[in-house]
């Protein structure tokens, strides 16, 4: 079964400094019916203006990451981790027993367009940790790039869950067939451009959650970015 999450459907936080869209329940943002997928909790679409950000503020066991569409996110946690994301960068902080970050347009004239994920782990109370790696565009042009796996493979980033992520850019003939494992889930988010998802046409923001299913074809894009989530096939996050 495939069930379409559009992108018109999603709850809106704007703040003047922070225009953020949720695909599933956050903050004041409430909707019965979608507050998560398995154990996929957050997928919020946000755009910060330039030099504005997030204050210091605490997470604990929730894996959580970004994924920067345009511009420069500037990273600073209680780990002493400092950095800045980018387009292609993907940014992995399991926060575990407890860990303090902050998050800011890294730029004082142009916004950020980002998106962050949260998943629930399955563990709690591990040793914080902070991982990043750039994918090219090469490593996912026509294909779809596993990025976060449980066990790092392939140069992936690690995610304390049997979860895995995968990110691919399509466009024009560029058509991908990808077979999921048996009896399992997945989430697939459109993050910029269009795609038919098994025949079925997306635009940014559009998301379809997979039920049964073992194949998932990407065809047809136009200059499209795409998030696969391979997940266990329980229905709400438990956190």
């Amino acid at each position: 079964m495939m069930e379409l999450r559009s992108a018109a459907q999603r709850g809106i936080a704007n703040l003047g400094w922070l225009h953020s869209q949720h695909s599933f329940s956050f903050g004041s943002y409430y909707d019965p019916q979608h507050q998560g997928f398995s154990d996929l909790l957050v997928i919020n679409e946000d755009r910060v203006q330039p030099g504005r950000g997030f204050d210091p503020h605490g997470h604990r066991d929730m894996e959580i990451f970004s994924y920067v569409l345009d511009g420069a996110l500037e990273h600073k946690d209680s780990m002493g981790t400092g950095s800045v994301i980018q387009p292609g960068d993907v940014q992995m902080m399991s926060a575990g027993s407890g860990v303090r970050h902050s998050e800011y347009n890294a730029s004082r004239q142009a916004p950020v367009h980002f998106l962050q994920i949260w998943i629930v782990p399955d563990r709690k109370g591990v040793a914080p940790r902070y991982q990043q790696r750039h994918f090219s565009a090469e490593e996912k042009r026509g294909r779809l790039r596993a990025i976060i796996t449980p066990d790092g493979a392939d140069g992936s980033l690690s995610v304390y869950q049997d979860a895995r992520v995968y990110a691919g850019l399509f466009d024009g003939a560029e058509q991908q067939r990808f077979v999921l494992p048996e009896n399992r889930f997945a989430y697939v988010h459109v993050a910029r451009g269009t795609l038919h998802i098994n025949g079925q046409r997306l635009v940014a923001g559009d998301a379809v959650k997979l039920r049964q299913v073992r194949e998932v074809e990407f065809s047809q894009g136009e200059q499209a970015e795409v998030l696969l989530f391979d997940l266990r096939p329980n229905e709400t996050p438990r956190y």
